[in-house]
């Protein structure tokens, strides 16, 4: 029984985990490593295995990084199921598809470049038609429900709290007349945080596999979000401005969404219309819709006792169509721009921060993390012109962000989650998902608790696990 680590080792992108079981292959993840254009094309399109040889494959969330790689595994020979939670499999069914649909215009564009310089075309990584293929080999699983992956291996998926289906993965091994229990944390959410539950805690391993995204950082305290939120909202709709939030289609929409709903009941903020411009955002939304299930109590508390829409209110339109998207940029009257994608490298949100962050009435409220050399982190940073589609622009909006939307456990949450932990049972930790800044000071931080072993796997590292 070993498994060997073939992506997201040292690293927060392109998770894939290879478990060898009784001769059976077993597959935790498969993310596309999302970097430099030059980096990425060639670590997604080749597989440290042969894809044909795996038996099974087990997803934990539908973010990219841990499924988008799924169609190209398929289009090399990969024939098993693909066990993920319901709402999981129902997000994938636009996610796949938009992914392949960003691959194709993506090399669109690299080709023409390549022809004005006599080079040959090259492919893309996957296309719709693969993503369609790959889509059938899902499977949906409720939560907290045993389901046998192979002969001697039975798979459970617990909440995580991550995003809507994000889940854990309990994996119970028979081995020698024993029962192994092998646990995969995905990645974790956080407590009290709107429309999800708390993540739901693994429990009596022999072996744990966790994140380490945050895991030598607090999240920073900044009060009351909801009412800085609102502030931010009464300040801008005083002076006549716009409020543009670049936030990720999965996840983050819909929680600004959910708490701009709240804040317009409580009549905290004025009435402005809200649009939610982007086409994934509108499908993920929907996914939403479908899966109550995964709601926290407040949810259901506030608004869907009296069957009253979390996600759409008198004051909210969501935008599909290009044209409707454009028609945005003429309004003079205050409102509220949502739209993907959140690091604003790509999407409809470059078309709206080329048309406002040179106005000082405007603000462009950032909802979450931000890479280096992205247009993000530029505008974060302070940076007085960036480049937009190639352009020059001066930013004389207003620039703010709030970081408690994060839907990533911090080092604290971490550490609560495995204080529990026999320390005797727990042979080994397997630290992933996580750079060397915040996975190795967390690994020292579980030694000092007293358990006995933790490794930090780098990639194509393996180990036995009896």
């Amino acid at each position: 029984m070993k498994i060997r680590f073939c992506g997201g080792a040292q690293t927060v992108t392109g998770s894939q985990h290879l478990l060898m079981i009784n001769g059976k292959r077993i597959l935790l993840e498969c993310g596309l490593f999302q970097g430099r254009r030059k980096d990425t094309y060639a670590k997604n399109h080749h597989f440290s295995y042969n894809p044909a040889d795996v038996d099974v494959m087990l997803v934990s969330h539908a973010h990219i990084d841990h499924s988008g790689n799924i169609p190209n595994l398929v289009k090399k020979g990969f024939s098993g199921p693909v066990y993920a939670t319901a709402a999981t499999v129902d997000l994938c069914q636009f996610m796949l598809r938009d992914s392949a649909h960003l691959q194709e215009k993506d090399v669109e564009w690299v080709n023409r470049h390549r022809k004005h310089k006599n080079q040959k075309p090259v492919e893309p990584l996957y296309t719709m038609e693969d993503a369609e293929k790959a889509l059938k080999h899902m499977v949906g699983v409720q939560y907290d429900r045993s389901v046998e992956i192979i002969p001697g291996v039975r798979a459970t998926f617990r909440d995580a709290g991550h995003i809507l289906g994000s889940a854990s993965i309990l994996l119970e091994i028979e081995n020698g007349g024993k029962t192994i229990r092998f646990g995969f944390t995905g990645d974790l959410g956080r407590n009290d945080m709107p429309i999800l539950r708390n993540p739901n805690r693994l429990r009596d391993l022999d072996f744990l596999m966790m994140e380490s995204t945050y895991g030598n950082r607090l999240h920073q305290l900044s009060g009351d979000v909801e009412e800085r939120l609102a502030d931010l909202v009464r300040s801008v709709a005083h002076r006549g401005g716009k409020i543009i939030i670049p936030a990720f289609a999965v996840g983050r929409t819909q929680l600004i969404v959910y708490m701009l709903h709240k804040l317009f009941d409580q009549d905290r903020i004025p009435i402005m219309p809200i649009y939610v411009d982007s086409p994934l955002a509108c499908n993920a939304t929907d996914v939403f819709r479908m899966h109550p299930e995964c709601f926290d109590r407040e949810t259901h508390r506030i608004f869907l006792k009296d069957n009253e829409d979390p996600f759409g209110f008198r004051r909210l339109t969501y935008i599909r169509d290009v044209e409707k998207s454009k028609e945005l940029n003429s309004l003079k009257f205050p409102h509220i721009i949502i739209s993907a994608s959140g690091m604003a490298e790509g999407g409809r949100i470059l078309h709206h921060l080329r048309n406002n962050i040179g106005n000082s009435k405007n603000l462009v409220l950032f909802v979450g993390y931000a890479a280096q050399h992205t247009l993000a982190r530029r505008l974060m940073d302070g940076e007085p012109v960036v480049k937009i589609f190639g352009e020059p622009h001066k930013v004389r909006c207003q620039i703010e962000k709030i970081d408690d939307f994060s839907a990533h456990a911090d080092r604290g949450e971490l550490l609560a989650y495995v204080e529990k932990f026999d320390r005797r049972r727990l042979k080994k930790f397997f630290l992933v998902h996580g750079e060397e800044d915040q996975a190795l000071p967390f690994r020292d931080a579980l030694l000092r608790l007293g358990f006995p072993s933790v490794e930090y796997p780098g990639p194509g590292q393996a180990f036995g696990l009896v």
